[in-house]
């Protein structure tokens, strides 16, 4: 058996990483939609609003068609970043090299998952009944922008998010081999993964629900950007309205972080399997 370092991974090429963010990124997305749904209302109603317990799953179909390829994108983009520049700082940066390669990640399937969750929200909030109506109207009402609504505040929130989940996830993956000395299991990187997505969704709270609040507005536009929205927020509920969701929201993500790793790491390992000469590669490596 090969002794742990910190840099001995399941390498994935791009192809790969792409197989295997997509796949996990569909799973999780499945699962906790419910959740989401929930949260989403929480965070979209004003004072002290009631929410609707139906429709749980309204707009899923749609999300996933979003999902699907912002997963494969994200984690085509990290894989080979991170692996580019862990080969290029020393070992005691390595949490430097994943904090980069999330944010790059994160940027790189923003394209997608922007519309992808302005479509959502909308749809979980019942101001659409499908997503091609969702899409069709908003363009119809609010140009093509209305599909980038609450993009600067998704940056806010997203690439810190995915720069220290991924980090962190990292980082206690590199210190639980060092400690045991052996590679991990399925159920350590599912309980990995559920720790450092509950303790970054805590900590990003805030910034999501000022990115729900300018997503899910339309062209009420009773917001004017991300420091209009914080500035009303304030005024009209108090500092306690942004952690609104924060229940739901760490249920979510600490749940969806453990499914996500969890598939992340053995659809990485069985792509990895079935690689020509993969026996060989695993016996060079030790």
């Amino acid at each position: 058996m090969c002794p742990p370092s910190l840099t001995m991974d399941v390498k994935s090429s791009p192809a790969e990483g792409v197989i295997a963010g997509g796949t996990a990124g569909v799973v999780v997305e499945t699962a906790l939609y419910p959740i989401d749904t929930i949260k989403t209302r929480l965070q979209a109603a004003r004072g002290g609003g009631k929410i609707l317990l139906k429709g749980l799953y309204s707009g899923l179909a749609g999300n996933l068609a979003g999902v699907l390829p912002a997963s494969a994108i994200f984690v085509g983009v990290y894989e080979p970043t991170k692996q580019k520049l862990l080969q290029s700082f020393p070992e005691n940066l390595s949490a430097v090299a994943h904090l980069t390669a999330g944010a790059i990640g994160g940027a790189a399937s923003s394209l997608i998952r922007v519309p992808t969750e302005v479509v959502k929200q909308r749809m979980q909030t019942g101001q659409f009944a499908s997503a091609p109506d969702a899409v069709r109207l908003i363009v119809a009402k609010e140009g093509f922008k209305g599909l980038y609504a609450g993009y600067g505040s998704f940056l806010l929130r997203d690439l810190p998010f995915d720069a220290i989940q991924f980090c962190i996830y990292e980082q206690l993956r590199i210190g639980y081999k060092l400690a045991a000395r052996r590679d991990l299991n399925d159920p350590e990187n599912a309980i990995i993964g559920a720790f450092a997505g509950a303790l970054t969704g805590a900590v990003t709270t805030p910034l999501d629900v000022i990115k729900t609040r300018l997503m899910v507005q339309g062209s009420a536009n009773q917001y004017k950007g991300i420091i209009g929205c914080v500035q009303t927020i304030v005024r009209e509920e108090g500092t306690q309205a942004f952690l609104k969701g924060i229940g739901p929201r760490v249920l979510w993500i600490g749940i969806g972080g453990s499914i996500f790793f969890g598939v992340l790491e053995r659809t990485k390992q069985l792509l990895a399997q079935r690689r020509p000469g993969a026996q060989k590669e695993n016996f060079k490596q030790c």
